[in-house]
């Protein structure tokens, strides 16, 4: 008599027990994260400075979390290539997306974009700011921006900017930099940043935007004159330099920044715990002294707040490549 109720008793209590672990499994996900390894896709090569940046949070983590966390390279169609590679991942913040400038101006440069930076993607932290700066050749006559200016109105249109590539920082703050001025000059893309220099120094190019990390020896050695920083206060490693405010030309301040992502869809406890990781490592003295040797801050901050600043330089860089005519055909 009592074999249907224990049966019934013992189907009731598996279907507790399958309910139980079916919450609770998910619960131990987000409470155990992370428990493998997580990667941080970089969109640029190696030893540019969102690598070098990456790579510093990511030793961080990996000592004061005990996190194993690896950091790889896959440049290519302006970020395109490693954010394809980041949706291909599970919603779970094992796979981080290292977003920068040159990233938040890509759905204007690409023609036909496969994703939606913002609604694909979830902001997790902004890492660091650092700024460019405004460096010519010895040779040209100029030691502000308005003697710049100047100079390349009165010349024979046949002046140059180089950059380390289509899309980089340097081209992006050049063509701002013609449309603040309007000054007609020539873009010269490199496939590397030593060669742009190189060329800069020679006086196949006239002017370049840089950032501060290789030029701080050149300028020092006169082999190149800085005339102002992308910033809007001067900054440690050229306090020297005046700043784009400073010069007359506020529309010319540009934050060359990194920020990590997640695919979205990612649980919200994980985005928090990534968040306060970070925040916490970007605290930390080794972070900091390394940032300031290659011309960064720390930044930090809420997912909420970096979310804020990537749909502003969305928004800010459209109009750039817009009013610039510049334009990157998908291969």
């Amino acid at each position: 008599m009592f074999g249907p109720i224990v049966a019934r008793a013992a189907r009731l209590l598996c279907l507790l027990l399958a309910l139980a672990s079916f919450g609770l499994g998910d619960v131990r996900a987000e409470d155990a994260f992370p428990n493998r390894i997580i990667r941080i896709v970089v969109p640029t090569a190696s030893a540019t400075p969102p690598d070098i940046i990456c790579r510093v949070i990511a030793s961080q983590l990996s000592d004061a979390e005990g996190w194993k966390v690896i950091v790889e390279n896959k440049p290519g169609a302006v970020g395109m290539l490693a954010g394809l590679d980041v949706l291909k991942q599970p919603a779970d913040g094992y796979t981080l997306y290292a977003s920068s400038l040159p990233v938040a101006a890509s759905p204007a440069l690409l023609a036909n974009m496969s994703y939606r930076l913002d609604t694909d993607f979830m902001p997790v932290i902004k890492l660091s700011v650092s700024y460019n700066v405004l460096v010519v050749n010895p040779k040209v006559p100029a030691t502000s921006i308005s003697e710049l200016v100047a100079y390349l109105k009165s010349g024979d249109g046949k002046a140059n900017f180089s950059s380390g590539g289509f899309g980089t920082p340097a081209h992006l703050i050049g063509e701002l930099f013609k449309l603040q001025t309007g000054v007609q000059t020539t873009h010269i893309p490199y496939n590397a940043m030593p060669q742009a220099i190189g060329d800069l120094m020679a006086g196949t190019n006239q002017y370049m935007f840089v950032t501060s990390l290789p030029v701080v020896p050149l300028i020092n050695g006169g082999q190149l004159r800085a005339l102002a920083v992308t910033a809007p206060k001067r900054i440690a490693i050229l306090k020297d330099v005046p700043t784009v405010v400073e010069e007359g030309f506020p529309g010319l301040v540009a934050e060359d920044w990194v920020g990590l992502s997640v695919k979205s869809g990612t649980p919200p406890a994980v985005v928090a715990r990534l968040n306060a990781a970070i925040n916490t490592a970007l605290t930390s003295t080794p972070v900091r002294e390394t940032f300031a040797k290659v011309g960064a801050d720390p930044a930090g901050g809420t997912p909420e707040a970096f979310g804020a600043h990537f749909d502003s330089e969305l928004a800010h860089w459209a109009k750039v490549v817009k009013d610039s005519g510049i334009k990157m055909q998908q291969q």
